[in-house]
């Protein structure tokens, strides 16, 4: 049984995502992604001007009269959403949390997809592919994967699977002692979706490690990052003494989080992060974009497809 909240939040997102699907990216969404390229559709008798190259040369035979293919452009595609749901994205200091605005992202998206007839699919993942919902037409299906993100629940699967749940990080700090590996994720986009696909990938991106994998799926799919920011990831709040455990050997260090030097280094890191990903995503070919949580995610998204559309129609 749902618990009533969480019906009250898909409500309530249902209502909102949907009316913008409607309203601002309707258009922009469909001139942006390009089909599976031209299905057959019929045979029809040669007229002057056609090109001699769609002549099918079987049907011509049997019927002594000449006659050509006709294609039409298969729109119809499949949409992967693909979100980050590890412990960092329980974490949110302005309007919500980013596993909040992922939803909200996610649903946003898929009522764009269907509107346009495509298949929606989803993948959650932490530190490992945690969930897939396969690709499916409808509204229903739609609050299906919308329903997913939201009742995820961390703590519920790492018992599950009778592993302990990752220490929290200071109040106000960005949960750094949960382990973020997107390389599973991506792996899990490229294992799972057979056919090539547009892959929204919707994470904070606070990993390393993930190139590689990332490289894999943008050559398979039209992958689009859609990078979570929140105001306070690149700042470490002085709470005084605080644990924190090192994601590569597991490993609890005690960190004076108001000494300056610790503060410095800290934004010093988190900009260094921000750079090589930004970089890496230009030497991908990626289009992508960066949500803040504390503000509009519509503008950002509608402004992405208005770039890819007027690129596409060049």
């Amino acid at each position: 049984m749902i618990p009533k909240e969480l019906l009250a939040a898909l409500r309530t997102i249902e209502i909102h995502t949907a009316r913008l699907a409607n309203e601002q990216l309707s258009g922009t969404y469909a001139s942006s992604f390009k089909g599976q390229g031209l299905a057959f559709r019929e045979v029809r008798p040669y007229q002057p001007g056609d090109d001699v190259r769609t002549i099918d040369w079987n049907v011509s035979a049997r019927m002594n009269e000449a006659f050509v293919k006709v294609f039409v452009e298969e729109r119809e595609m499949t949409v992967m959403i693909a979100v980050d749901l590890s412990e960092s994205a329980r974490f949110g200091t302005r309007r919500a949390q980013k596993a909040h605005v992922a939803s909200e992202i996610a649903a946003l998206l898929a009522f764009s997809a269907i509107r346009n007839n495509d298949r929606v699919g989803l993948l959650i993942g932490t530190n490992r592919l945690e969930r897939v919902v396969a690709p499916k037409k409808g509204e229903k299906h739609v609050m299906r994967v919308v329903r997913e993100i939201l009742g995820y629940s961390p703590t519920l699967h790492a018992q599950t699977r009778k592993e302990e749940a990752p220490p929290r990080s200071p109040r106000g700090a960005p949960p750094l002692g949960a382990a973020t590996d997107l390389k599973g994720l991506l792996e899990g986009l490229v294992g799972v979706a057979r056919r090539r696909s547009v892959a929204f990938v919707v994470s904070d991106f606070l990993a390393e490690g993930y190139e590689r994998a990332l490289s894999l799926a943008a050559a398979k799919h039209d992958v689009v990052p859609v990078v979570l920011h929140d105001a306070r990831d690149d700042e470490l709040p002085d709470v005084g003494l605080a644990s924190f455990q090192d994601l590569e050997t597991g490993e609890l260090v005690l960190v004076d989080t108001g000494a300056p030097e610790v503060r410095a280094n800290y934004k010093k890191s988190m900009l260094a992060l921000h750079a090589a990903r930004t970089a890496l995503f230009r030497k991908r070919g990626l289009d992508s974009v960066e949500i803040d949580t504390g503000g509009s995610f519509v503008r950002p998204l509608r402004d992405l497809f208005a770039r890819r559309a007027r690129r596409a129609h060049r």
